[in-house]
């Protein structure tokens, strides 16, 4: 049977405890650096790159959300602690992040862009770590996690740079990755079957989608940008990087969560940030290149990072 967890092992972590921290994380950074190296080698033109994100954004990611969440039964009651402690360390992210505008002096504009760093996460290695530690299941409770905080992300990350209730609508109405999950999920709750031809294509569209995400976060890469504001820099990589998954580890240990919802609780909130905060930043007047070294150095030292909190978790 078709499955979006083929694509690096037929076997999940669990059944496959010998496996290695760096065999798990090995293959997805090493598609972060195959394209941090194509985009620097390769002469593929200026609109090469955006239309592989547009291409991963609107179509083969929603495409990896709704198959997996529209195919994969949920207990709720049984996911019910996981999304509990996901969303809670997701609004501790939010809370941290917020208090560095007390906590630090910075330039206009430098706060507002910077802040949605400390929550918002990068699906693409969410979901390629969920496959590798457990299959179809673990990418099943990792598009779970994400439906629901998409939102939550979403309405933080763009509350700080229009602070206007309409634009935060028009943001949640348009963004492919909520839409996808909430038709997934009504179609399981609804008790819907998909056809085998289209779950077959959706299953391609989703494999696919996990390599090439993660190669258009590594040509998206950028080490620039960061001139001033040190401090409040290193305090979002920290609040991301550290704060965020110690308190899903902390609060999932307390609530006694099974260790494969407490391995995707921490993984998720683990994540470096999205490059679409770069985007937002920028199409909404904030700081991009600002964001971008953000996003970046977040990334490479997630790296180190990642590792430490599956090695806790493992």
């Amino acid at each position: 049977m078709a499955g979006t967890y083929f694509l690096y092992s037929r076997i999940p972590l669990h059944q496959a405890p010998h496996m290695s921290i760096i065999s798990i994380l090995f293959p997805d950074f090493a598609l972060i650096l195959l394209g941090f190296l194509l985009k620097r080698c390769m002469r593929w033109g200026d609109d090469f790159w955006p239309g592989v994100d547009r291409l991963v954004y609107f179509v083969l990611f929603p495409a990896l959300l709704f198959y997996s969440t529209a195919r994969t039964p949920f207990d709720f009651h049984a996911t019910g602690n996981l999304l509990i402690v996901s969303m809670v360390a997701c609004c501790g992210g939010i809370a941290l992040g917020w208090l560095a505008k007390p906590l630090f002096q910075s330039k206009p504009m430098i706060f507002e862009s910077g802040v949605q760093t400390a929550f918002r996460f990068n699906s693409y290695i969410g979901l390629a770590v969920a496959s590798r530690l457990a299959g179809e299941q673990g990418t099943a409770l990792m598009a779970l996690i994400i439906g629901f905080a998409v939102p939550l992300c979403n309405m933080a990350a763009v509350h700080a740079l229009v602070h206007k209730n309409g634009g935060l609508l028009r943001e949640l109405a348009k963004n492919p990755l909520l839409l996808a999950t909430a038709a997934g999920t009504l179609c399981n709750l609804a008790g819907l079957v998909l056809p085998d031809v289209l779950g077959a294509t959706l299953a391609r569209l989703g494999n696919a989608s996990i390599a090439l995400g993660l190669i258009a976060v590594g040509a998206g890469l950028r080490l620039s940008g960061l001139h001033a504001s040190k401090g409040i820099a290193a305090y979002f990589i920290g609040v991301k990087l550290l704060a965020v998954p110690a308190l899903a580890f902390g609060f999932g240990l307390w609530l006694r969560l099974p260790p494969l919802q407490l391995q995707m609780a921490v993984m998720f909130c683990a994540l470096p940030t999205a490059s679409s905060a770069y985007v937002l930043a920028s199409r909404l007047g904030g700081n991009g290149p600002f964001v971008a070294f953000l996003v970046s150095a977040g990334t490479m030292l997630s790296v180190l990072s990642l590792p430490i909190w599956l090695s806790l978790v493992h």
